[in-house]
């Protein structure tokens, strides 16, 4: 099951709005659920909220470090509580799914996600799960460092929020370690599709 919740994303107004705090929509809109409001919590660098379901303690957590030194605050609040890398999920940006979309997985590489890459060093494993937020790709690799830092169109970002929406149905059966189930939920909760536009005219 998992017990701790983990948004990453860049503290800060200036950065509140950009692709890269995916992360941090997705524990907002958590908290906002579960009516645990997230406070700043020195010891563990970050905004913290812990909340009571069916008899279970789960933990929000959204570092307030910077991206590139998230796994501090992971591993900080991650060992006092004795929580194992299995029971955390960590919900990021990922330029390689499309707005809209989201994948879970269970371990891997950091494949250059700067936040993942300290919390796998602060860890000193991988072997935690991932919410994966699509944020789509520049189509450049050279200006992938200016597309996570900037706030996403107005359509993507409407796509980015009712993904949100969607996977959170799944924090039920994550909770309770039902992951298949949860995998199947969050893989299954594609955006709807664009309906056709009509032919203009009549029947040819």
């Amino acid at each position: 099951m998992i017990k701790l919740f983990v948004g990453l994303g860049n503290p800060g107004p200036e950065y509140e709005y950009t692709r890269h705090n995916a992360g941090f929509w997705w524990v907002d809109a958590l908290s906002r659920e579960l009516k645990a409001p997230l406070v700043t919590d020195k010891g563990y660098h970050g905004l913290v909220a812990r909340a009571n379901v069916h008899g279970h303690t789960v933990w929000l957590l959204e570092p307030q470090t910077f991206m590139n030194v998230s796994g501090r605050s992971v591993a900080a609040l991650a060992r006092f509580y004795k929580i194992q890398p299995e029971e955390i999920l960590v919900v990021h940006d990922e330029l390689d799914i499309a707005p809209g979309q989201a994948k879970l997985k269970l371990g891997g590489g950091h494949a250059g996600h700067n936040g993942l890459r300290d919390i796998h060093a602060q860890l000193g494993t991988g072997d935690y799960w991932r919410l994966r937020i699509g944020i789509g790709h520049p189509g450049d690799k050279n200006e992938v460092a200016n597309w996570v830092l900037k706030k996403p169109a107005p359509e993507q970002r409407t796509a980015i929020e009712e993904c949100v929406a969607r996977t959170l149905k799944a924090f039920p059966a994550l909770m309770a370690g039902e992951m298949e189930k949860a995998t199947l939920l969050i893989h299954t909760s594609k955006p709807p599709r664009p309906k056709p536009p009509k032919p203009e005219g009549g029947t040819p």
